[in-house]
């Protein structure tokens, strides 16, 4: 194999390393370094930027001891990590296992920074290749799973990426066209390109090549009225995405103003995702994704050969540093906006902003990088590469894609059993993603509705998980989905019977910084029976309970059930005689988990307040109303079966 072939694959490894190790430690900072809404978010965001700011320093260290035995160290260090974090042990050692692993990877991205002048192949492919996977996996990665599959197949790529990175001679550069014993030196360029590094990887992992928001924006299409329901081949926009990227980023850029369409394309993916519409998540990704990899391809200068050896050694060693700055100031943006965009929904600013300003800066780095006159072949063809990386992604839609069918053909029940349960996002309280301990205690109750709060369907904070979808195919559910946050965020309906008239209510903040809303759907429980449910997540204002939401969520309930038989459930954060709680009352409800209190849902560990409720209409009769133990998420979930009317 040829060196700038072995590195370019070895870099594309290590960068897919790198990712899997930030997908457990960022949801880590809100799971086990703090608590989300109630740690201050400035402690964790101080926290998840210290290792970034930590890193800065690698530059100079690479300066005094040198690029390969700060790059091996680094990449051992980053294998290790990698592979051990596939016990997903949970808790503070699954934490600083992560964090180990994150500085490994800053450090050995600076040190591969000052060997490679040329890393826009590289990168790309690590960029595509895990959204390939990552959708291939159903967007659970093999880090959580912990099988003997995910054991082997990340063995075998921590194997691949350490005997690629102790291979003898530089890493690699624009200049080693030919095998041999010896690579030819680094040239002078690849600053941009590695500057970008960084933000590339946020906007990738947000927008551009996200298979958990791909699914999410089908999902949008098939319902419509501001809700989502199960997608049919939920993944098929990720091969499409992923073609576009590699295309883009590996062939030749045009000239002249034709150099504008990729910054353009990005710039106009960046814009339709931070409207925060489900109905234009689909083309911000096709958008994003197309000029994210025109924009890379910009910055791939590789016009100019090579220094000659001789006196090369200090501009060699100046242009080698400044890659390697180069490559930590980009990762530091990508701490910065990943921090700045999510710490939004506790601290309570507008955040639409980041990641078109994340853009703006690609753009305009690429659109201001010098016009590569003769650019020389890549160390893959082009679109052999792309061809085959989008035939991984193309399994996904085929592999990952469930669609779980309710029917309602023994109907009309005499009894439905309701579940109601926030998931936190899909994680324990000892941090990890634990989509079987969910599931498990969900279907020991033998639900016919399920109700979720805090469902997340894309965020890069969380890994980049569609936990609705893995859930629904779990419990063999299909779903509606109805967003909060933004259309990535917010609660759920499975049901086992088919769903009619869905509906969604934006509800109004009041001093809370996190969206909620309220999602009705009518269960078809046949014969013409017709049940109303309705899911919600109520957030309280500071130092306040959450009592105008409470009073609109139970106005709406009450005028979309119409005389129907109604369930109003969630997690409602208010207590049993709080005036929050009343407003249902008031409304006509009960409370059907009255037979069991005092019934503490949170938190899960230790339960000490009943902020979790089901409230039914008085012709449904209650009973065995329970909370099951679990550490599946923070919170308990309720149960409670119900009887319904004699027609």
């Amino acid at each position: 194999m040829r060196y700038r072939q072995l590195s370019t694959g070895t870099l594309a490894l290590g960068v897919l390393l790198l990712i899997d190790v930030l997908r457990v430690w960022l949801p880590g900072i809100i799971t086990i370094f703090g608590q989300a809404a109630s740690t201050p978010a400035e402690l964790m965001g101080a926290f998840a930027l210290g290792w970034f700011v930590l890193a800065l320093g690698a530059p100079s260290v690479v300066r005094r001891v040198g690029a390969r035995p700060v790059t091996v160290v680094a990449a051992v260090a980053l294998a290790v990590a990698r592979l051990t974090l596939t016990a997903a042990p949970g808790g503070r050692t699954q934490l600083w296992l992560a964090t180990a692993g994150l500085l490994a990877g800053l450090v050995w991205l600076v040190g591969v920074a000052a060997d490679i002048d040329r890393p826009v192949p590289g990168l790309a492919l690590g960029f595509a290749v895990n959204a390939a996977l990552h959708a291939v996996l159903d967007t659970a990665d093999l880090v959580w799973r912990g099988d003997w599959v995910a054991w082997l197949l990340s063995a075998v790529a921590v194997a691949v990426f350490l005997v690629g990175t102790a291979q003898p001679g530089r890493l690699g550069g624009a200049g080693d066209a030919l095998a041999g014993p010896v690579a030819a030196p680094a040239g002078a360029g690849g600053g941009r390109a590695w500057l970008l590094a960084g933000p590339a990887l946020l906007l990738a992992g947000m927008v551009a090549l996200s298979p958990a928001l791909a699914r999410t924006g089908m999902s949008y299409l098939v319902a419509g009225d501001g809700v989502a329901r199960s997608p049919l081949f939920g993944l098929a926009p990720v091969p499409v995405a992923v073609a576009g990227f590699l295309c883009a980023a590996l062939t030749r850029s045009p000239r002249g103003w034709g150099r504008a369409y990729g910054p353009v394309a990005l710039l106009a993916g960046a814009v339709l995702f931070a409207l925060d519409r489900g109905d234009l998540l689909l083309p911000a990704i096709l958008l994003a994704a197309v000029g994210l990899g025109a924009c890379l391809a910009l910055t791939d200068d590789t016009s100019q050969p090579a220094s000659d050896t001789a006196g090369a050694g200090t501009a060699g060693g100046a242009s080698a540093s400044r890659r390697g700055y180069a490559a930590a100031a980009g990762m530091f943006v990508f701490a910065l906006g990943a921090v700045g965009y999510y710490s939004a929904y506790d601290l309570g600013y507008p955040n639409a902003a980041v990641p078109v300003v994340v853009a703006v800066l690609v753009a305009a780095v690429a659109f201001t990088a010098r016009p590569v006159v003769q650019r020389l072949p890549g160390p893959f063809p082009p679109l052999r590469a792309a061809a085959a990386v989008t035939a991984l992604a193309l399994l996904a839609p085929v592999l990952a894609d469930e669609v779980p069918v309710a029917s309602n053909r023994d109907g009309p029940p005499e009894r439905l059993t309701v579940v109601a349960y926030n998931i936190r996002m899909g994680f324990g309280l000892d941090g990890r993603f634990d989509l079987t301990g969910l599931a498990e205690v969900v279907v020991r109750q033998r639900p016919d509705v399920v109700l979720l709060s805090e469902v997340d369907r894309a965020w890069l904070l969380n890994g980049g998980h569609d936990t609705l979808d893995l859930l629904a195919d779990r419990l063999g559910m299909p779903y509606v989905f109805g967003p909060a946050a933004d259309p990535v965020w917010g609660d759920a309906v499975l049901s086992r019977w088919p769903v009619r008239d869905p509906r969604t209510l934006p509800l109004a903040a009041v001093g809370a910084p996190t969206g909620a809303q309220a999602l009705a759907v009518t269960l078809d429980l046949g014969d013409g029976v017709r049940t109303a449910v309705v899911s919600t997540h109520l957030q309280p204002p500071p130092g306040g309970g959450p009592v105008v939401q409470a009073r609109a969520v139970a106005d709406f309930a009450t005028r979309y059930a119409a005389g129907r038989q109604l369930v109003v459930a969630g997690d409602l954060n208010t207590e049993p005689g709080d005036e929050a709680f009343t407003e249902f009352a008031n409304a006509g409800l009960v409370d059907a988990l009255a037979a069991a209190r005092p019934l503490a849902t949170s938190p899960a560990d230790h339960p000490r307040q009943q902020i979790d409720h089901i409230f039914v209409s008085p012709g449904l009769t209650p009973s065995d109303p329970v909370a099951p133990r679990s550490t599946a998420s923070d919170h308990l979930p309720v149960a409670v079966t119900l009887t319904l009317p004699p027609r």
